[in-house]
């Protein structure tokens, strides 16, 4: 079982403070705690944004605090003193609120001049091994040809340094080279970028989440969906075949299917014991996943209710229908509206519904020159590409699992040797 960790956040403000860096403490507050750690936001300014995440406001921490820009003028003339007396005052602050902390993520305030005697007071707690802290670097005013020529001279210089205690992370690998060149060669310098919300930015149901984080469906390769119900002229044999060709084909394909059957009707049921037949033996039955009926870990069943459809055109690749018979086809229209790629079978209805601007291949083709087709054609669009690269690289919880969650584990471990 992983464990669990009490993280604590800071950063100038929080929400409902709005800013980029606000944003990524929103996101990483929500994300850690949605991951059962235990997580509370240290603040100069801001609020309480989730009603779960414990939010402490302190205006020593911000960056409009009058005694913070005193203190700034002040060493600006060359007098230090009271600087480094907010500097204690919030080390000893510091030293007692984060006391069964296991790790402390800063966001940009050990790189930003913006409370210096923040950036002191921390780099004191780490030197005496209060508590592990992540630097959380966005940006840096050395990285300007304009930047104020007092931030060459001490005490404003520690902002270009790096410290023992302190591990680093860049949001990009441009960023990294940025920090190396400044700090030096340093090898507590990782690079974790910034991401998004997938549920948050298309407003998931909570159904939907739970499928989605229960069949790891945010680290799928492709994914294709196949609104239908479990009747034979659908022709769901032949998208399981097409799946387990694409897979041949070293596309790890998934297949949606949210089709609903009647366990009352003998027909429905047989056809979809069928199904699972031919998914067992394409040894692919754990990629394909029929919606209506699916049972969550919970034991709860899953309904394919109009949000949960759009919720899966949400987050497929292409929309895929291999019907050998339709008087129509709504979902290419559903499709067409959030722009989702459309491969289907080339009946009349498709053709005068998608002309030219869709994928086509006839019921008579192997499911193997399909695969191909769809390969070629998902290729091919630099939009698919684009979004699997974002869904793959950024959305936060690939970034937790693939980076976030390593590394808390590999500077809290090392602290408890």
């Amino acid at each position: 079982m992983k464990r669990k960790y009490n993280v604590a956040l800071l950063h100038y403000s929080c929400p409902p403070i709005v800013g980029g860096v606000e944003e990524v403490v929103r996101e990483q507050a929500h994300l850690l705690t949605g991951y059962y750690h235990n997580v509370k936001v240290f603040s100069g300014d801001g609020g309480r944004f989730y009603e779960n995440i414990e939010v402490e406001l302190n205006p020593l921490l911000g960056s409009r605090n009058k005694d913070i820009i005193k203190a700034h003028e002040e060493s600006k003339a060359g007098n230090t003193k009271v600087l480094e007396s907010l500097s204690k005052d919030i080390y000893n602050y510091l030293s007692e609120q984060l006391k069964g902390f296991d790790i402390l993520i800063a966001h940009n305030v050990l790189t930003m001049p913006y409370n210096l005697p923040l950036s002191a007071g921390l780099h004191r707690v780490a030197r005496d091994g209060i508590i592990p802290i992540i630097s959380w670097n966005h940006d840096s005013p050395y990285f300007y040809p304009d930047y104020p020529a007092y931030l060459d001279v001490f005490p404003w210089n520690i902002l270009k340094r790096a410290y023992a205690g302190i591990y680093y992370v860049a949001i990009s690998e441009s960023r990294k080279r940025m920090f190396s060149k400044l700090y030096g060669k340093r090898k507590n310098l990782y690079v974790i970028p910034n991401g998004i919300d997938p549920v948050r930015f298309f407003k998931l149901d909570p159904l939907t989440v739970r499928l989605i984080r229960e069949e790891d469906l945010f680290r799928a390769e492709f994914i294709m969906v196949q609104p239908s119900r479990l009747i034979p002229r659908k022709n769901i044999e032949l998208s399981i075949k097409v799946t387990a060709e694409l897979q041949k084909l070293g596309v790890k394909a998934r297949l949606l299917i949210t089709g609903a059957h009647d366990p009352h009707e003998p027909k429905s049921l047989r056809y979809f014991n069928k199904l699972r037949r031919i998914a067992r033996t394409h040894n692919i039955e754990k990629d394909v996943i029929i919606i209506t009926g699916h049972k969550l870990s919970s034991g709860e069943k899953l309904r394919s209710d109009r949000i949960i459809i759009r919720d899966l055109y949400l987050i497929s690749d292409v929309l895929f229908l291999p019907s050998i018979q339709e008087g129509f086809g709504i979902p290419l229209l559903e499709a067409g509206m959030i722009k989702l790629p459309i491969v289907c079978s080339n009946i009349p209805p498709f053709k005068e519904i998608g002309g030219d601007d869709i994928c086509m291949f006839d019921i008579d083709e192997t499911p193997e020159e399909i695969a191909i087709k769809i390969r070629d054609f998902a290729q091919a669009l630099k939009p698919h590409r684009m979004f699997r690269k974002v869904i793959s690289n950024y959305a936060w919880d690939n970034i937790y699992h693939k980076y976030l969650f390593p590394l808390l584990n590999k500077i809290i471990n090392k602290r408890d040797v």
